[in-house]
């Protein structure tokens, strides 16, 4: 992913970035189309304003509705070892040696918000808990797809253990690249949700997101964290790095 430019002019036409937004509506939608790319190119808007108030409107309209169909209990696909995408794709909002060195003996991770045991957690600990592995596909908004092997803690069996508030709305989670994200309560007890470790049997590369990331196969790509500091519990709506351009904060499959 490349960063967002923003809008370009106040011309009355549609800026790169209104187009963008209504792009992605229409994609997370699976409604996009020839004809309505037609449309949004030679749209005419005279209030900008307006225009992005009813964007973020039907933002939030579709995170209800998506929100509304998640089940907890189903399962994303699992495939065989045959099937793992290698080399996995890098993806980011920068160049791959761009991405942030965290040193893995002072590394503690950070914990606040609705949380009774917030003392932070260094990776020794966070291997020793009970490990699961998982191989499923992650998808990205942009439109490529990548299936791998994820290995960590379930975040559900995490989250219990420092007693977090199960009923509270938001997790959210701070990186080390500026990124930040959040998810909703019931995808973060999702029994394939899971802070990541180990990428295909070795320790989680850099770039893949050391020392930890959040795994979520029930998403899409923007939606699993890399390189996570910090982790909170809240019922104030968090937002997150994407999120607050305009892609869809809900984001499920």
């Amino acid at each position: 992913m490349k960063r967002w430019r923003g809008i370009e002019s106040d011309s009355v036409e549609c800026s790169k970035t209104e187009r963008r937004f209504l792009e992605r509506r229409l994609l997370l939608k699976g409604a996009l189309s020839v004809g309505a790319l037609g449309l949004l190119t030679g749209c005419n808007i005279t209030n900008q304003e307006s225009v992005r108030k009813t964007l973020w409107t039907m933002s939030r309209w579709n995170d209800r509705i998506q929100a509304a169909l998640f089940d907890p209990n189903r399962l994303a696909p699992t495939y065989p070892d045959s099937a793992i995408t290698r080399p996995f794709p890098f993806n980011a909002f920068y160049d791959e040696d761009e991405a942030p060195v965290v040193e893995a003996e002072p590394y503690r991770l950070e914990l606040s918000g609705l949380i009774r045991d917030r003392r932070p957690w260094s990776l020794r600990e966070l291997n020793a808990l009970p490990q699961t592995t998982q191989i499923t596909r992650h998808v990205c908004v942009e439109g490529w797809s990548a299936i791998g092997k994820w290995s960590g803690v379930t975040f559900r069996t995490f989250l219990e253990r420092v007693g977090a508030d199960l009923n509270a709305k938001y997790v959210g989670f701070k990186c080390a690249d500026d990124y930040y994200t959040s998810i909703d309560m019931a995808t973060a007890l999702h029994p394939q949700t899971q802070m990541t470790l180990r990428y295909d049997g070795q320790i989680l590369p850099r770039s893949y997101g050391f020392p930890m990331k959040l795994r979520i196969p029930t998403k899409l790509g923007f939606k699993n964290p890399k390189h996570i500091m910090a982790i909170y519990v809240t019922n104030m709506y968090p937002g997150g790095y994407w999120e607050d351009k305009g892609y869809n904060w809900f984001a499920g499959l």
